[in-house]
């Protein structure tokens, strides 16, 4: 099962990790790859770079310099543009319960 970072860093990569993992680590990691038909170098990276993608895009707080800080306040700043889509979302009932006035 091939996914687009597959795609994007099997010919570019030319870094190397090394650590560390118990005998039963390695056991399930190379368990899961070939339950998955992928190696295991494929498996690891992958299942690591989703996490760190999960990690960083719930950070809370940021760090900005002014430049970016003034194009992120312009992007908040601009009017929303009114698609189907967001106007079918915006009908649907909100998870959250009724909103209150």
């Amino acid at each position: 099962m091939a996914t687009q970072f597959d795609a994007e860093t099997r010919a570019s990569r030319g870094e190397r990790i090394n650590f560390r993992a118990t005998v039963r680590q390695e056991q399930l990691l190379k368990a899961a790859a070939a339950a998955t038909e992928r190696t295991m170098t494929d498996f690891v990276l992958d299942a690591a770079v989703t996490q760190a993608e999960k990690v960083l895009a719930d950070r809370r707080y940021f760090i900005l310099t002014d430049e970016q800080w003034s194009d992120l306040d312009r992007l908040l700043a601009a009017p929303t543009r009114h698609t189907p889509k967001l106007a079918a979302l915006l009908s649907e009932p909100s998870p959250f319960g009724a909103a209150e006035a």
